[in-house]
């Protein structure tokens, strides 16, 4: 896994310092951990790019003061208008300490069923794990070619040794069904324009005789 390396700066905490270091283009984050006081820091807006326009899970080494932690990015906040990040909360791994992370799948290969015809659908696209620091995987590998027409991919049919998925086991995570078929006669009204119900009571009726102008 690549560990990205923030050079951070200490900030003082409050609203007003926060916005004038977001005018400045920095982001105020905060750092926690067990055992560890919280620290307020800022880091320049394009240094999270690595960390938010990716499809990979990422380490993150964070130096302030000639100190150093490593750490996972665990929240970032963004402008409502904008999108821009306008906070990033940071938690401190432990040795031994396990950790809940979010993870990115990547599915790879063409599944069976769709070469016959049917229609692959990826319902996950990220999975929540327990796991130490040592065993977080930078996104979880997923092979779907041997899927057929119907067959259903579960959280629970994934075994990776040192991860406990905090997914439910039931949740789908990849199906392939099969090929939608339009009736017949559906079709055959479609192209020929039979008129339905709703045309057949549109229609004006003739007048009667006895209300014909003169």
């Amino acid at each position: 896994m690549d560990v990205i390396t923030l050079e951070a700066k200490p900030r003082p905490v409050g609203a007003r310092t926060a916005r004038t270091l977001r005018r400045n283009g920095q982001v105020p984050c905060i750092l926690y951990g067990h055992n560890v006081e919280p620290v307020a820091f800022a880091v320049p807006e394009l240094a999270l790019r690595p960390l938010v326009h990716t499809d990979e899970f990422h380490q993150v080494e964070v130096r302030l003061d000639g100190k150093t932690w490593r750490c996972i990015m665990k929240a970032i906040d963004f402008h409502p208008v904008t999108d821009r990040p306008v906070h990033a909360d940071f938690q401190v791994l432990q040795a031994g300490e396990k950790v809940t992370v979010t993870v990115p799948i990547q599915f790879h290969g063409t599944p069976k069923g769709q070469k016959d015809g049917g229609v692959p659908r990826a319902i996950l696209h990220e999975v929540e794990i327990v796991c130490l620091p040592e065993d977080i995987p930078s996104h979880i590998d997923v092979d779907v070619s041997g899927l057929g027409i119907g067959d259903v991919l579960h959280i629970g049919d994934l075994d990776m040794p040192g991860i406990e998925f905090h997914t439910a086991p039931e949740q789908t995570i990849y199906l392939v069904t099969a090929p939608r078929v339009v009736a017949e006669g559906a079709a055959e009204e479609e192209v020929l324009g039979v008129p339905g119900e709703e045309a057949a009571e549109d229609e004006t009726p003739e007048a009667a005789p006895d209300e014909e102008e003169e």
